[in-house]
């Protein structure tokens, strides 16, 4: 009535050596891919053309301009790094406290960029909010970011600096002695 426990096992083995992760795996990844599609079918519903032409540029925009553009900053940032001895804080790179803050700060311009750099008139007439403050808010959740980033390599390199030790104690030494 059903494979013994030991078929299923290696069934399952074998489906995981082949596959690379396990059945749950593969269901939720064709989940994902099946909803993928489905928004992109219903996106696409509209002005066809322009949403191409929008996933193109921007593949187009990133790979050949921002990459190259933010790979050469980091390499920068980390010889920076790397020449006033920040190599290791807190169990990473020095440059990671840099690298974090400018992508949350990068991801909330490209989501909000229209308000951010006031490209939008009619954003007021739609909400009955000002449009007008989105840039100084940016600015200080970057700038929020930056010293929160900063706190925190100020902690982990504290908490990582080797402690210091005076000059021994005539008591210390005494009771040593006495040990031996």
């Amino acid at each position: 009535m059903g494979d013994p426990p030991q078929l299923r096992r290696a069934r399952v083995n074998a489906f995981r050596r082949r596959y690379g992760a396990s059945v749950l795996h593969l269901l939720l990844t064709l989940c994902s891919w099946a909803l993928a599609g489905y928004a992109g079918v219903r996106l696409l519903n509209g002005d066809t053309l322009g949403v191409v032409i929008w996933f193109v540029g921007a593949a187009v925009l990133h790979d050949l301009v921002l990459l190259p553009v933010y790979g050469v900053l980091d390499r920068a940032l980390q010889g920076v790094t790397r020449r006033r001895g920040g190599r290791r804080a807190g169990g990473g790179t020095a440059v990671n406290y840099v690298r974090v803050p400018v992508f949350l700060s990068g991801l909330l311009l490209l989501v909000w960029f229209p308000l951010v750099l006031r490209l939008v008139g009619h954003y007021t007439a739609a909400t009955g909010l000002p449009a007008d403050r989105f840039w100084e808010h940016w600015l200080l959740i970057t700038a929020a970011l930056f010293a929160l980033s900063a706190l925190c390599y100020a902690v982990r390199s504290w908490h990582r600096r080797p402690a210091v030790t005076g000059p021994p104690d005539s008591t210390t030494d005494a009771r040593r002695k006495g040990q031996r």
